[in-house]
Protein backbone atom coordinates (compact mmCIF):
# COMPACT_ATOMS: atom_id res chain seq x y z
CA UNK A 1 0.00 0.00 0.00
CA UNK A 2 1.24 3.18 -1.49
CA UNK A 3 1.18 6.43 1.02
CA UNK A 4 0.47 9.49 -0.59
CA UNK A 5 2.08 12.93 0.18
CA UNK A 6 -0.38 14.67 -1.02
CA UNK A 7 -3.47 14.60 -3.70
CA UNK A 8 -3.31 17.34 -6.69
CA UNK A 9 -5.33 17.97 -9.31
CA UNK A 10 -3.60 17.38 -12.72
CA UNK A 11 -4.73 20.98 -13.31
CA UNK A 12 -2.47 22.26 -10.65
CA UNK A 13 0.47 20.66 -12.62
CA UNK A 14 2.33 22.56 -15.02
CA UNK A 15 2.35 20.73 -18.58
CA UNK A 16 5.67 20.06 -20.47
CA UNK A 17 4.87 19.88 -24.66
CA UNK A 18 8.16 18.88 -26.03
CA UNK A 19 8.28 16.01 -23.27
CA UNK A 20 4.45 15.49 -22.76
CA UNK A 21 5.30 15.66 -18.48
CA UNK A 22 3.08 16.96 -16.47
CA UNK A 23 5.40 18.19 -13.29
CA UNK A 24 4.32 20.10 -9.45
CA UNK A 25 7.10 21.06 -6.80
CA UNK A 26 8.36 18.82 -4.29
CA UNK A 27 9.25 19.77 -0.93
CA UNK A 28 12.06 18.24 -1.52
CA UNK A 29 13.04 20.87 -4.23
CA UNK A 30 12.74 18.81 -7.68
CA UNK A 31 9.55 18.17 -8.85
CA UNK A 32 7.05 15.48 -9.08
CA UNK A 33 6.24 14.11 -12.45
CA UNK A 34 3.95 11.67 -14.55
CA UNK A 35 3.66 11.49 -18.38
CA UNK A 36 0.69 12.07 -20.66
CA UNK A 37 1.36 8.58 -21.34
CA UNK A 38 0.89 7.02 -18.10
CA UNK A 39 -2.02 8.93 -17.58
CA UNK A 40 -3.29 7.44 -20.17
CA UNK A 41 -2.58 4.25 -19.51
CA UNK A 42 -4.47 5.00 -15.80
CA UNK A 43 -1.89 5.95 -13.89
CA UNK A 44 -2.42 8.40 -10.74
CA UNK A 45 1.55 8.38 -9.28
CA UNK A 46 3.28 10.96 -9.77
CA UNK A 47 7.36 10.41 -8.63
CA UNK A 48 10.07 12.35 -7.40
CA UNK A 49 13.32 11.73 -8.79
CA UNK A 50 15.43 13.31 -6.04
CA UNK A 51 13.08 11.69 -3.28
CA UNK A 52 10.59 9.02 -2.35
CA UNK A 53 8.31 10.62 -1.90
CA UNK A 54 4.83 10.38 -4.39
CA UNK A 55 1.57 12.10 -5.01
CA UNK A 56 -1.56 10.70 -6.16
CA UNK A 57 -2.84 12.77 -9.41
CA UNK A 58 -6.61 13.98 -9.17
CA UNK A 59 -7.77 13.47 -12.94
CA UNK A 60 -10.96 12.77 -15.39
CA UNK A 61 -9.19 9.10 -16.76
CA UNK A 62 -12.16 9.43 -19.50
CA UNK A 63 -10.09 13.03 -20.48
CA UNK A 64 -7.03 11.22 -21.26
CA UNK A 65 -8.20 7.74 -22.98
CA UNK A 66 -5.68 7.22 -25.65
CA UNK A 67 -8.47 6.80 -27.79
CA UNK A 68 -7.65 3.36 -29.11
CA UNK A 69 -10.04 1.50 -31.82
CA UNK A 70 -10.57 -2.34 -31.44
CA UNK A 71 -12.58 -3.18 -34.99
CA UNK A 72 -14.92 -6.27 -34.65
CA UNK A 73 -14.25 -9.28 -36.74
CA UNK A 74 -15.39 -9.44 -40.24
CA UNK A 75 -18.10 -12.01 -40.86
CA UNK A 76 -17.83 -14.40 -43.96
CA UNK A 77 -19.75 -13.98 -46.57
CA UNK A 78 -21.59 -17.16 -45.45
CA UNK A 79 -21.90 -16.01 -41.91
CA UNK A 80 -23.35 -12.79 -43.70
CA UNK A 81 -25.78 -15.00 -45.99
CA UNK A 82 -27.21 -17.00 -43.26
CA UNK A 83 -28.03 -13.76 -40.91
CA UNK A 84 -29.81 -12.87 -43.61
CA UNK A 85 -31.95 -15.77 -44.37
CA UNK A 86 -32.80 -16.14 -40.51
Amino acid sequence: MSVFHDEIEIEDFEYDEDTETYHFPCPCGDKFAITKEDLENGEEVATCPSCSLIVKVIYDKELFMSGEVIEAPLLSSETKLELVQT
